[in-house]
């Protein structure tokens, strides 16, 4: 990066700061810090909406995740407009009707203060953890790619979303957020525009598309049955259905952008825009990363693209091995290229596609092999190297100011998810636990005070869980499964609530911590390798165990009063 990218990052980042503070320098009132005073409109709520779910690890993990398995990764997005669909018909007139400041309001009104206190809780403890990795996990990555110290990159992140949430509160984020994912889709198809461009000399875009597919980077639906497959068809109609329609029907994070709409059309309306653009969108960063690995079949890729790990195996007692590992490798990516050449040439033929497909994977296990070779050396270094692959494109390819408008990309990104789950974790910590046990009678003044104060205090808390996590496998894959061990349980209570009306809040708070144990066991298994089990099935799971459960229990509570 010279002085125009670290220019163009920084007034991006500021401006955008500024601007927030600056449009909401007159908010007054718990109403408009927590609701934004109800004046939003579709097009900002849709924004919002998008910008929430789409953190900074979106645009560093998923490149890399179709870099390293292909397209697959959509079918997990394919329950998501079904969910949008039902949240518009029933949980968003519920949640006006009440004129909820927090989605677990409901749960009081429909069962009890227990039942409202545990959904609250579960909320906060998986939102609690995420928001430390949405400001970790591009830090980490940032600062090992542009050298930058660790712990000075995450405080830059915390601290700019902390200055305009505490200042402006829901209307700070949405109005932010609109920008930022401006920002962000201008970046992302600039850098896809770039990618077709510098191979548009070797292979048009179709002929590329030929060569990923040839590799199975393509293949976007399975239609296998197997419940040991990650992404399938039916993991996202079922398991992925049942995410999306916790994340966005009962997380505060997301609930807290569409209540604050100007009315319930318009809330639906923004609902509907993420229903339509979601899965495109996450379509098209997935083709960038199958775009990116045949890119770099005519490019030279670095053996491993975390650069650190590299720099420490040259100068360790594995050195030589690595020598050679690395001239065997060069070797296989000229033949790679050679035969894709050909084919794309049509000289070679089928033959020539063969031998690609089989050089493919020589280089592959070259990959494999030295990251074996690392895992021998220090088995506390993390060798997954894919969510690197995005910036070291960024880093080496790009023009200058381009790369500072990408850094901006993915610094607004976590910014932008950053900050409603400060603003959302502050809202229910204030109106479900401050408000409603603490100080019953409060003044409105007392109660803005408070969500103030405390999301200045989520953000510290996520700023040193932050400093003091570890780098998970894969960024984007980390924060769904943290999602999917609480969101089914969750679900599952308002799902009760919604539609089983004879069961009473005894029954279904038994049922509801009896299955977040099971799930939380599920996940543990699967952790040890005796289960083998999709993620997303966690959210199925954790859903049907508590209207089940809540079933069957109700009958031992006959006598409990509504």
């Amino acid at each position: 990066m010279n002085s125009l990218d670290l220019f163009i990052l920084f007034s991006t980042l500021f401006g955008i700061v500024a601007y927030g503070v600056w449009k909401t320098r007159h908010s007054k009132g718990i109403e408009g810090y927590l609701k934004g005073d109800g004046t939003m409109k579709w097009g900002a709520i849709g924004l919002s909406v998008m910008a929430t779910q789409a953190s900074a690890i979106t645009f560093i993990s998923t490149p890399g995740q179709a870099y390293d398995s292909g397209m697959a990764f959509v079918q997990n997005y394919l329950g998501l407009p079904i969910a949008l669909v039902i949240i518009s018909a029933v949980f968003i007139p519920i949640y006006y009707k009440l004129k909820v400041f927090t989605a677990y309001e409901y749960l009081e009104s429909r069962f009890d203060l227990k039942v409202r206190l545990l959904g609250a809780f579960l909320f906060l403890l998986q939102r609690g953890l995420a928001a430390g990795i949405t400001i970790y996990a591009p830090a980490i990555i940032i600062s090992t790619i542009l050298d930058w110290n660790l712990t000075l990159t995450i405080l830059l992140v915390g601290v700019l979303v902390i200055i305009y949430t505490y200042s402006g509160g829901t209307r700070a984020v949405s109005i932010t957020q609109k920008h930022q994912m401006t920002v962000i889709l201008i970046g992302m198809l600039a850098a896809f525009a770039m990618i077709v461009y510098y191979l548009s000399p070797y292979a048009s875009f179709g002929e590329a598309l030929s060569l990923a597919g040839a590799l199975g980077k393509t293949e976007a639906i399975d239609l296998d049955f197997s419940f040991e497959k990650r992404y399938t068809v039916w993991s996202g109609l079922t398991g992925g259905l049942f995410l999306a329609l916790s994340y966005f029907g009962t997380d505060q994070s997301q609930v807290q952008r569409y209540i604050g709409g100007k009315n319930i059309t318009e809330s639906r309306m923004g609902l509907m825009f993420n229903a339509v653009l979601k899965i495109p969108m996450q379509f098209l960063i997935l083709l960038m990363g199958v775009m990116l690995y045949i890119f770099y079949v005519f490019y030279t890729p670095p053996l491993h693209f975390n650069e650190q790990t590299v720099a420490q195996i040259e100068t360790s007692s594995k050195k030589d091995t690595f020598v050679e590992m690395k001239a065997n490798f060069d070797q296989l990516l000229i033949d790679r290229k050679n035969a894709a050449s050909n084919f794309v040439s049509k000289e070679g033929g089928e033959k020539a596609l063969e031998e690609f497909k089989a050089l493919d994977v020589k280089i592959n296990e070259n990959r494999d092999s030295f990251k074996n070779l690392v895992a021998e050396f220090d088995s506390s270094i993390k060798t997954k190297d894919s969510d690197y692959v995005f910036l070291t494109f960024i880093l080496n390819y790009l023009p200058h100011g381009l790369i500072g408008l990408l850094i901006a990309v993915i610094f607004s990104a976590a910014m932008s998810s950053t900050s409603s789950e400060l603003n959302s974790l502050a809202s229910t910590t204030a109106i479900d636990f401050y408000k409603r046990v603490l100080n019953k009678n409060g003044s409105d003044k007392d109660f803005l005070k408070a969500s103030k104060m405390l999301t200045l205090a989520w953000g510290v808390i996520a700023i040193i869980f932050a400093i003091i996590a570890n780098n998970a496998e894969n960024l984007i894959e980390a924060v769904n499964i943290i999602g999917s061990i609480f969101y089914g349980t969750i679900l599952g209570i308002f799902l009760v609530a919604f539609f089983f009306k004879t069961v009473r809040g005894n029954a279904v708070f038994i049922a509801a911590i009896l299955s977040e144990i099971i799930v939380l066991v599920c996940h543990t298994l699967n952790e040890l390798e005796i289960l083998n089990v999709s993620y997303l099935l966690y959210n199925v799971i954790g859903c049907g165990l508590t209207i089940i459960l809540s079933l069957i229990l109700q009958l031992f509570f006959k006598n409990e009063k509504i």
